[in-house]
């Protein structure tokens, strides 16, 4: 059982993702806050696998909970719930070291599959996140274009196609299927990708697969 806390200060929306999740028999909502200060204080109470964080809070917003989440309980993944309109906001987290990015206007499927994912270790961002995001990064992106080809360059090219999928959002059993390779060796691939590179989870990696253009098109 995947044991989830929702974070957001509108009633009606956590009403509508517990919902959703409730649909799931193998998660459980085990707590819900209102602000960012009240879902640390859960987290730390409850230990839940993942945390559901809204963006935009009170008292202390989603990226500030992410952020102290991260230190105070690294064990657990966080995903942050956003809209389109917050693209530049989310760009800033992109260091907190969340497990993933998901939309409130998203697929209900998107949004049970995002929590099992980031809940094995994997991550949830899906391509049109990924794109949105990239776009709002700043100035300089042909430099952090080549910025990044240059780091992934050191890869072989096997890990190089394994980026590019993972950054086209794809989970190790997916890539498994893909490249006709069982889902440990798809794991190996992927934490030994993390460690060259240098970036904490998924999400970086496939926001750095974007920018060096190996996310295949879809």
């Amino acid at each position: 059982m995947t044991r989830v806390l929702l974070a957001d200060d509108e009633t009606m929306m956590r009403a509508g993702v517990r919902a959703i999740l409730g649909a799931a028999p193998d998660i459980e909502v085990v707590a819900e806050a209102a602000d960012g200060r009240q879902a640390l204080d859960l987290a730390l109470r409850h230990r839940p696998d993942v945390c559901l964080l809204d963006v935009r809070m009170p008292h202390l917003d989603g990226l500030g909970a992410a952020a102290e989440l991260a230190k105070a309980l690294p064990e657990t993944a966080v995903v942050m719930l956003t809209t389109f309109s917050e693209d530049e906001y989310i760009a800033g987290a992109l260091g907190s070291g969340a497990a993933g990015f998901l939309l409130k206007s998203g697929d209900p499927r998107e949004l049970i599959a995002g929590v099992r994912a980031v809940a094995e270790g994997g991550a949830c961002l899906s391509p049109s996140v990924a794109r949105r995001v990239i776009s709002h990064l700043g100035n300089g992106q042909l430099g952090r274009g080549a910025a990044a080809r240059a780091r992934v360059a050191e890869l072989t090219g096997r890990e190089r196609e394994v980026l590019g999928l993972v950054g086209a959002g794809l989970s190790n059993a997916e890539i498994g299927r893909r490249l006709f390779l069982v889902e440990g060796t798809v794991k190996a691939y992927v934490s030994a990708i993390l460690a060259r590179l240098g970036v904490k989870n998924r999400v970086q990696a496939a926001i750095l697969a974007y920018e060096a253009g190996l996310v295949p098109a879809s």
